[in-house]
């Protein structure tokens, strides 16, 4: 028999921004049922982003689910670039007042974050299907029973391919994006880090990228064509790729090698919808935009995203003010717009365009000797990587 229920805030998805808002509103004694398309296990297994901001690292522990991140984060105050085959640090506590970043994969903050959820008690829907949205009605499917929300308000925060976006009328938005010309072919290998650093790479055959998700676990990624198939990439050309990029003059770094347990290749763009709301819809995380990897923040830009919308929410329900719900675009927008400018910023640094020509290259060259030589250049880089506090 169908079911009907009501609650104050429907959240479609069970990433970590659908996860993070629910876990702030609970916190503030706002009700809310999560649903979500996949199941426990895809969710809590997908490797995505590892690096934090600062930001988000100190909102997860002031939520109460830090304990494992203070645990098994591995906290890095600098990075390093690399290009011409010279190794050259950024500072980034030191030029930005103590701030850093963690590594500290996504699936493990969502596995953390729906363990806080369960804890409550509230509502998380796994393997919900026929998810059909009218104003603030959510329908669906789970256990083989019809199930209606009765919402105040639905987060959508269901990814691009999600429902929420769509139901927007398209005369009511506008979306902007940018494809680049070329993608990311991402390893994960059972290999310690051959570094304790992250190593962005400017090399002439292409970016490269050396970054781990645990002491035992090495990330790394190619600049590589977008209509390559990882079929052409056999394990043996990626490690050989690999050492060539980031092979130093001297001869003075090795890269380790071990078991590729997974690989695949990400086409590369940024994209954005405008407004992020539409009546009592409102849209978080890649739902609403994407940005390219190169600068680490689509997870952290998420979770700005919710932290924005549960204020506003919360300031609804405790004072009746809908000013903060009102501005959430434009609050929102402001970062967003900041995080696409500098994602774009690092990828046009460092990667190599297929069209690239000797000037294109000097240019690129001066952009990353003023970066590395200058302190005003290394701390825009830094404030920009860390998180800035405000924007």
């Amino acid at each position: 028999m169908p079911t009907s229920q009501r609650t104050q805030v429907g959240i479609v998805g069970a990433g970590p921004a659908g996860l993070v808002l629910a876990q702030l509103l609970h916190q503030r004694g706002v009700e809310s049922v999560v649903i979500e398309a996949r199941d426990r296990e895809y969710v809590q297994q997908r490797v995505r982003a590892g690096v934090l901001e600062q930001g988000t690292v100190d909102l997860l522990n002031d939520m109460g689910v830090g304990d494992r991140l203070r645990k098994e984060g591995i906290v890095h105050d600098s990075l390093e670039l690399r290009y011409d085959g010279e190794s050259h640090d950024i500072a980034l506590s030191d030029l930005t007042g103590g701030r850093a970043i963690t590594i500290y994969g996504q699936q493990e903050v969502v596995k953390d974050l729906i363990d806080a959820r369960q804890e409550t008690g509230a509502p998380l829907l796994f393997e919900v299907d026929d998810v059909q949205l009218h104003d603030t009605q959510i329908g669906f499917r789970h256990d083989g029973v019809d199930h209606t929300l009765e919402c105040d308000f639905v987060a959508g925060c269901d990814g691009f391919h999600g429902i929420t976006r769509e139901t927007i009328p398209g005369a009511a938005r506008t979306e902007l994006e940018h494809v680049y010309p070329f993608a990311w072919l991402g390893i994960l290998a059972e290999v310690a880090p051959s570094t304790d650093k992250l190593i962005y790479c400017n090399h002439e055959r292409g970016f490269a990228l050396h970054s781990l998700r645990s002491p035992k676990l090495s990330r790394l990624y190619l600049q590589v064509d977008p209509d390559d198939e990882i079929e052409q990439w056999s394990d043996e050309r990626i490690w050989e790729e690999l050492h060539t990029r980031f092979a130093l003059k001297d001869g003075g770094w090795q890269l380790d090698e071990g078991p590729i347990v997974d690989k695949a290749i990400t086409p590369m763009r940024s994209f954005v919808t405008e407004p992020m709301q539409h009546d009592r819809l409102f849209l978080a995380g890649d739902a609403a935009h994407i940005v390219p990897p190169t600068g680490a923040k689509g997870l952290n830009l998420a979770v700005h995203d919710v932290r924005i919308l549960a204020e506003a929410i919360c300031d609804h329900y405790e004072s009746g003010s809908d000013a903060a719900l009102e501005a959430y675009t434009d609050t929102c927008l402001r970062r967003v717009w900041r995080v696409q400018h500098f994602s774009w910023w690092m990828t046009s640094m460092l990667h190599r365009a297929p069209d690239a020509d000797t000037f294109d290259e000097r240019l690129q060259r001066a952009q990353l000797d003023y970066v590395t030589r200058s302190e005003a250049g290394a701390r825009t880089l830094a404030e920009n990587y860390v998180g800035l506090e405000q924007v």
